[in-house]
Protein backbone atom coordinates (compact mmCIF):
# COMPACT_ATOMS: atom_id res chain seq x y z
CA UNK A 1 0.00 0.00 0.00
CA UNK A 2 1.27 3.59 -0.81
CA UNK A 3 2.29 5.85 1.62
CA UNK A 4 -0.22 8.99 1.80
CA UNK A 5 1.70 11.89 0.30
CA UNK A 6 2.24 15.16 2.74
CA UNK A 7 0.51 18.18 1.84
CA UNK A 8 3.99 21.09 2.40
CA UNK A 9 2.79 23.87 3.46
CA UNK A 10 4.16 27.38 2.07
CA UNK A 11 6.59 27.12 4.93
CA UNK A 12 8.08 24.04 3.90
CA UNK A 13 8.30 25.35 -0.21
CA UNK A 14 10.31 28.60 0.45
CA UNK A 15 12.76 26.17 2.70
CA UNK A 16 13.12 24.26 -0.63
CA UNK A 17 13.39 26.68 -2.86
CA UNK A 18 16.18 28.13 -1.01
CA UNK A 19 17.98 24.87 -0.42
CA UNK A 20 17.51 23.97 -3.97
CA UNK A 21 19.16 27.30 -5.25
CA UNK A 22 21.87 27.36 -2.62
CA UNK A 23 22.38 23.73 -1.04
CA UNK A 24 25.69 25.01 1.03
CA UNK A 25 23.24 27.92 2.60
CA UNK A 26 23.65 28.07 6.35
CA UNK A 27 20.15 27.16 8.47
CA UNK A 28 20.74 30.43 10.22
CA UNK A 29 20.63 32.02 6.28
CA UNK A 30 17.65 29.74 5.63
CA UNK A 31 15.15 31.07 8.27
CA UNK A 32 16.18 34.50 7.79
CA UNK A 33 15.30 34.22 4.26
CA UNK A 34 11.74 32.23 5.29
CA UNK A 35 11.02 34.29 8.15
CA UNK A 36 11.55 31.62 11.39
CA UNK A 37 13.51 31.39 14.20
CA UNK A 38 16.72 29.26 13.51
CA UNK A 39 15.34 26.52 15.72
CA UNK A 40 12.44 26.23 14.18
CA UNK A 41 13.83 25.55 10.70
CA UNK A 42 16.24 23.66 11.35
CA UNK A 43 13.22 21.73 12.76
CA UNK A 44 11.72 21.76 9.57
CA UNK A 45 14.50 20.93 7.55
CA UNK A 46 15.15 17.55 9.89
CA UNK A 47 11.55 16.88 9.24
CA UNK A 48 11.50 17.00 5.44
CA UNK A 49 14.42 14.65 5.69
CA UNK A 50 13.08 12.68 7.70
CA UNK A 51 9.84 12.26 5.59
CA UNK A 52 12.05 11.29 2.43
CA UNK A 53 11.04 14.64 0.63
CA UNK A 54 14.74 15.95 1.06
CA UNK A 55 17.09 13.21 -0.48
CA UNK A 56 20.00 14.35 0.33
CA UNK A 57 22.78 17.16 -1.29
CA UNK A 58 24.86 16.24 -4.00
CA UNK A 59 28.02 18.01 -5.47
CA UNK A 60 28.12 19.48 -9.30
CA UNK A 61 31.25 18.64 -10.88
CA UNK A 62 32.66 19.68 -13.98
CA UNK A 63 33.42 16.61 -15.50
CA UNK A 64 35.59 17.75 -18.40
CA UNK A 65 37.96 18.53 -15.60
CA UNK A 66 37.79 14.92 -14.58
CA UNK A 67 38.70 13.88 -18.26
CA UNK A 68 35.66 12.94 -19.41
CA UNK A 69 35.84 15.34 -22.57
CA UNK A 70 32.98 13.45 -24.44
CA UNK A 71 29.12 13.03 -22.97
CA UNK A 72 26.45 11.04 -24.81
CA UNK A 73 22.79 10.07 -24.81
CA UNK A 74 22.46 6.40 -25.05
CA UNK A 75 18.96 4.88 -26.17
CA UNK A 76 18.49 1.50 -25.64
CA UNK A 77 15.57 -1.15 -26.75
CA UNK A 78 15.48 -4.47 -24.95
CA UNK A 79 13.86 -7.57 -26.21
CA UNK A 80 12.70 -8.70 -22.95
CA UNK A 81 10.47 -6.53 -20.81
CA UNK A 82 10.10 -8.19 -17.49
CA UNK A 83 10.70 -6.85 -14.28
CA UNK A 84 13.83 -9.13 -13.41
CA UNK A 85 15.65 -8.21 -16.66
CA UNK A 86 14.95 -4.39 -16.46
CA UNK A 87 16.05 -4.62 -13.11
CA UNK A 88 19.15 -6.23 -13.68
CA UNK A 89 19.97 -3.71 -16.70
CA UNK A 90 19.53 -0.77 -13.96
CA UNK A 91 21.97 -2.93 -11.45
CA UNK A 92 24.54 -3.36 -13.65
CA UNK A 93 24.93 -0.34 -15.33
CA UNK A 94 24.45 2.18 -13.32
CA UNK A 95 27.71 1.20 -10.64
CA UNK A 96 30.15 1.66 -13.95
CA UNK A 97 32.19 4.63 -13.77
CA UNK A 98 31.03 6.51 -17.59
CA UNK A 99 27.14 6.47 -16.05
CA UNK A 100 25.93 9.50 -15.04
CA UNK A 101 22.19 9.05 -14.97
CA UNK A 102 19.46 6.12 -15.98
CA UNK A 103 16.63 6.93 -17.20
CA UNK A 104 13.56 3.82 -17.53
CA UNK A 105 11.46 5.16 -20.31
CA UNK A 106 8.24 4.65 -21.73
CA UNK A 107 7.73 4.89 -25.99
CA UNK A 108 10.18 3.58 -28.49
CA UNK A 109 13.28 2.81 -26.41
CA UNK A 110 13.25 1.42 -22.68
CA UNK A 111 16.17 3.42 -20.99
CA UNK A 112 18.14 6.71 -21.74
CA UNK A 113 21.65 6.34 -20.38
CA UNK A 114 23.51 9.58 -19.77
CA UNK A 115 27.45 8.59 -20.20
CA UNK A 116 30.83 10.58 -19.96
CA UNK A 117 33.62 9.20 -21.40
CA UNK A 118 37.17 10.58 -22.54
CA UNK A 119 36.74 10.40 -26.04
CA UNK A 120 35.42 8.84 -29.45
CA UNK A 121 37.11 5.20 -28.79
CA UNK A 122 36.06 5.44 -25.25
CA UNK A 123 31.93 5.94 -26.15
CA UNK A 124 32.46 3.01 -28.54
CA UNK A 125 33.86 0.48 -26.72
CA UNK A 126 31.42 1.32 -23.86
CA UNK A 127 28.80 0.78 -25.97
CA UNK A 128 30.29 -2.18 -27.41
CA UNK A 129 31.07 -3.89 -24.29
CA UNK A 130 28.34 -2.64 -21.91
CA UNK A 131 25.04 -2.12 -23.44
CA UNK A 132 24.92 -4.18 -27.12
CA UNK A 133 26.97 -6.61 -25.53
CA UNK A 134 23.86 -7.89 -23.67
CA UNK A 135 21.69 -10.34 -24.65
CA UNK A 136 18.76 -8.77 -23.77
CA UNK A 137 19.46 -5.39 -25.59
CA UNK A 138 18.02 -5.45 -29.10
CA UNK A 139 18.44 -1.74 -30.45
CA UNK A 140 21.06 1.26 -29.62
CA UNK A 141 21.24 4.97 -30.82
CA UNK A 142 23.84 7.28 -29.14
CA UNK A 143 23.68 10.96 -29.49
CA UNK A 144 26.50 13.37 -28.77
CA UNK A 145 25.67 16.13 -26.05
CA UNK A 146 27.09 19.55 -27.35
CA UNK A 147 26.09 21.55 -24.19
CA UNK A 148 23.94 21.01 -21.00
CA UNK A 149 22.07 23.35 -18.23
CA UNK A 150 20.73 22.69 -14.81
CA UNK A 151 17.39 24.23 -13.68
CA UNK A 152 18.87 25.74 -10.40
CA UNK A 153 14.68 26.39 -9.58
CA UNK A 154 12.89 24.43 -7.48
CA UNK A 155 9.84 22.56 -9.63
CA UNK A 156 5.89 24.46 -8.93
CA UNK A 157 2.99 22.21 -9.24
CA UNK A 158 0.04 24.45 -7.74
Amino acid sequence: MAKPQRVLDTTDLKILAELFETPEMSNKDIALKVGLAPSSCLERIKRLQTEKVMLGQRLLVDVNALGGHIQAMISVRLSDHNRATVDQFQADLLPLPEVMSIFHMGGDNDFLVHVTVTDSMHLRDFVFNAITARKEVSHVETALVYEYQISRSLPQFS
